[in-house]
């Protein structure tokens, strides 16, 4: 496969495992299933339970297994073609997807705190409002 092409994958089959793995990790949906997952990951007596849950509580570590998952149904590989090629094609995948999950984050925070400027500026604007309708 042309170079171009496995890089052009690469960035697409990342957006599939950043979206899965924020998803679960962060959103409303799986709110629940993820707070009993916190509990369960510091309250489990073995380590393999206690890890197994963490996973659906950090967006990179469950990256890893919905990378694994994306790898083994596309069969993508990564620069050789045997199996080299898939484990350079998973840790790519990995790091372009946590990439991106950054970013996301970022842009979501941003927004996050150019709503609130927004507000206190919609609040300031009310108590001025205020004032005026008293010094009348």
């Amino acid at each position: 496969m042309e170079t171009t092409h496995q890089v052009i994958n690469l960035l697409l089959l990342a957006l599939p495992v950043a979206c899965i793995a924020w998803t679960v990790t962060h959103e409303e949906i799986f709110r629940e299933p993820r707070e009993i997952c916190v509990k369960k990951s510091k309250n489990c007596n073995s380590l393999a339970e206690r890890k197994f849950f963490y996973l659906f509580t950090c967006e990179y570590c469950f990256s890893h297994y919905v990378t694994l998952f994306l790898v083994l149904i596309t069969g993508f590989k990564l620069v050789y073609e045997d199996w080299r090629g898939y484990i350079i094609a998973f840790f790519a995948l990995v790091w372009i997807a946590n990439l991106y999950m950054t970013w996301f984050g970022i842009w979501r925070q941003m927004l996050k705190v150019e709503r609130i400027e927004g507000n206190l500026k919609d609040n300031e604007w009310q108590e001025v409002k205020e004032e005026i309708k008293e010094n009348k």
